[in-house]
């Protein structure tokens, strides 16, 4: 099992998604105040509250990832899941390729 981080430095990655989510306000929303809540009940050990030695910090870890891994989604599901038709040209400028072109310029390119 790789090692966790620490428990500060999973908090403030937790407060950094909650700005992301929230913006300037997130001091203010309920869950920056259960997340600060959580971390001041478990700061002095995790095994006075857990089964397990790091039950607490395993599991605002996860907390973490999974709320990186859905603003990441979001920004790729809005990038590549646009409203509407576009062309083939956008469509392939979208994912990095080009359209072929026929050479010497005798067809069907404009």
């Amino acid at each position: 099992m790789a090692a966790l981080s620490s428990p500060l430095r999973v908090c403030r990655g937790i407060l950094k998604e909650l700005r992301a989510i929230h913006g300037p306000t997130y001091n203010r929303s309920l869950a920056y105040n259960y997340v600060m809540d959580q971390f001041r009940k478990n700061k002095v050990t995790a095994e006075r509250y857990c089964r397990a030695q790091d039950e607490a910090n395993h599991d605002s870890h996860t907390y973490l990832c999974l709320l990186a891994s859905s603003r990441t989604h979001k920004a790729l599901h809005d990038f590549y899941h646009v409203k509407g038709e576009c062309s083939t040209a956008q469509a392939a400028g979208m994912v990095g390729l080009r359209l072929p072109t026929q050479p010497g310029g005798k067809g069907w390119e404009k």
